[in-house]
């Protein structure tokens, strides 16, 4: 164990002298206080640290002691449901300990060491098992099964395992490797925060992460694996994206990790969660659910520690087998966290005094996610995705952490101010917003909704494509000056836009749609586009028909229940069919 003394404290980053014996990215106890820091650069004896707490008042002198460990995360029962700050300390346990005004140097266990969990075996002594293996259960909460594995690197026969009532900390079994030597199995098991967990194999996300949003899933999907990101300017709905896909994303785990975000986004989070009914079980969301709440007054450095907190929890669900659903709001102010630290450094920056290193070190957080076979014989499939919310200061998608995004993600989910001031929610442009993952997800969807899926979408693009330069000619000559045919086109695309694109996230029925459902209403928006398009050619007149009653139906269809979809539907295709008739027959007179 290195012990040094403080030579320099600049804000967050203080260097120590004395620490020749220590190892980069080893945790820290900086002075009496016992602040937590990581080291982040070695010279000579000379250390720099990243402190992930306030240094005001710290001084020259003052005793520094490296624990010889890396920075790690505790994983085990007890994570769901936790609310932790950025260095996986449990805010309600530091609240106890220190009332509602947080203290520097807080140690606290991330997981309860008095709580008892019930362990069920799923093997036997004698059996053999390796790194991965589940070897028992624990029923975390009401919706969660936690299964607990064989940890990294150890392999050998089971000598002992039994049912009972554990701590974290209990033994519950032992595992004999061909060594003779013993290991102790308990329920928890840690993880250095800066690596990877370990998988057998990574496999091409071909599967969408179904989020019920009508925009995402039927013009912008994201694959169970994936990774997304959300940039946009203040006010254009980052954070409503980002709770609607906590909620309804087909994700079994979300872990929502609030890195430098204000106070009060984060406080919603903190007092909406709860509160919130999980739709497949109806218990809470927090049941499913790992909070890390970092906002913007904590020091800077502890939003990096954050996002590696949040991601390592994450795979550790996805190493059980689960789809986990990993928000990161917003990797923004993590990146200006970076920033901070590399001018403390005296590094050279590079553009806009972000550091050189800004996109790799992106890359290595997205590229953690993905669709993976666990370690361990069963060979359990898991997936983790990654959707990443990015703030770039007054909107511009020129700014270095959005283009450094742009280049590593495969889902860009552009959200547009113009959208937003005009309460289209939500607020992302079908002009600017692009997904990679259509040509690996067309045939689940023509397989597992309908066959004409994606030449249905090809079709909506289509026509709001031609709405966006149609709207060129229409400011130039005014909307008189365009063709019959064209006017039906400007018509259907707004139809796409008002009943289809907009979507309520406060409204209990429209606040989440069905694949089902989005087919029924596709496919109401383009027939009757292609019946009137039949009636202008049989010399219908074009005011007449963008007039047609059952128009007000189709745009209320989102509203109709999902058990009364086909007769809703059957109806107002009848009502479409026998309005044009009548039509064609006065136009006849």
């Amino acid at each position: 164990m290195s012990k040094g003394t403080i030579k320099k404290v600049a804000g967050p980053l203080v260097i120590a002298e004395g620490m020749r014996d220590a190892n980069m990215f080893d945790v820290v106890r900086v002075s009496d206080q016992r602040l937590i820091g990581e080291i982040i650069e070695i010279h000579g004896d000379e250390a720099s640290i990243q402190v992930y707490e306030e240094t005001a008042g710290l001084g020259p002198g003052e005793p520094v002691e490296s624990t010889g460990m890396p920075m790690s995360v505790e994983l085990g029962p007890g994570l769901m449901g936790s609310i932790y700050d950025g260095i996986q300390r449990p805010l309600d346990s530091i609240m106890e300990q220190t009332g509602n005004n947080l203290k520097r140097g807080v140690e606290v266990s991330a997981l309860s060491r008095e709580k008892k969990w019930h362990f069920i075996p799923t093997k036997k002594s004698g059996d053999q098992v390796e790194s991965g293996d589940i070897i028992g259960t624990v029923q975390e909460t009401d919706i969660i099964l936690h299964k607990i594995m064989v940890p990294y690197g150890i392999k050998g026969t089971l000598s002992a395992l039994n049912e009972g009532e554990y701590t974290v900390e209990d033994s519950v079994g032992t595992i004999l490797n061909k060594d003779g030597k013993e290991h102790q199995i308990k329920l928890m098991q840690t993880w250095p925060v800066r690596n990877g967990r370990p998988y057998k194999e990574k496999l091409p996300p071909s599967m969408p992460l179904i989020t019920g949003q009508r925009v995402i899933d039927t013009l912008f999907p994201i694959a169970k694996g994936g990774v997304a990101s959300v940039p946009g300017p203040f006010g254009s709905g980052k954070t409503v994206v980002q709770h609607q896909l906590a909620k309804w994303a087909e994700a079994d785990i979300v872990v929502y990790i609030g890195c430098g975000e204000r106070g009060n986004e984060m406080t919603d989070v903190l007092n909406e969660f709860p509160e919130l009914k999980d739709p497949k079980s109806g218990k809470s969301l927090m049941e499913r659910t790992v909070l890390i709440a970092n906002t913007s007054d904590m020091p800077v450095a502890a939003r990096e520690a954050s996002i590696y907190t949040g991601i390592t929890i994450a795979e550790y669900y996805r190493d059980m087998g689960y789809s986990v659903a990993l928000m990161a709001d917003s990797t923004s102010r993590w990146a200006e966290a970076l920033r901070e630290m590399s001018g403390r450094l005296e590094e050279m920056p590079g553009e806009e005094g972000y550091p050189a290193y800004l996109g790799s070190r992106l890359a290595q957080f997205y590229e953690r996610a993905g669709y993976v076979v666990s370690l361990g014989k069963e060979g359990r499939e898991g997936a983790l995705s990654v959707i990443g919310a990015v703030s770039p200061p007054g909107g511009d998608m020129s700014e270095p952490v959005v283009q450094a995004t742009l280049r590593i993600v495969k889902v860009f989910w552009s959200l547009d101010a113009n959208l937003a001031y005009s309460r289209h929610f939500p607020a992302v442009n079908w002009l600017t917003s692009y997904s990679l993952y259509i040509d690996t997800t067309d045939k689940w969807f023509n397989s597992n909704v309908q066959s004409d899926w994606m030449e249905r979408r090809k079709q909506i693009m289509g026509l709001l494509q031609e709405e966006a330069e149609l709207e060129e000619i229409v400011r130039l000559v005014g909307m008189d000056a365009l063709s019959a045919t064209d006017r039906l086109k400007m018509e259907a695309a707004r139809s796409i836009r008002e009943d289809y694109l907009h979507q309520d996230a406060f409204h209990e029925t429209d606040t989440y749609t069905p694949l089902e459902k989005q087919y029924f209403m596709l496919k109401l928006i383009l027939e009757y586009y292609i019946k009137s398009a039949e009636a202008l050619d049989q010399g219908a007149d074009i005011e007449d028909l963008v007039q047609l009653p059952v128009r007000e139906k189709i745009g209320r269809f989102k509203y109709v229940e999902i058990d009364r979809l086909q007769e809703e539907y059957d109806s107002i295709i009848k009502e479409l069919s026998n309005e044009i008739q009548e039509l064609l027959r006065k136009e006849d007179y």
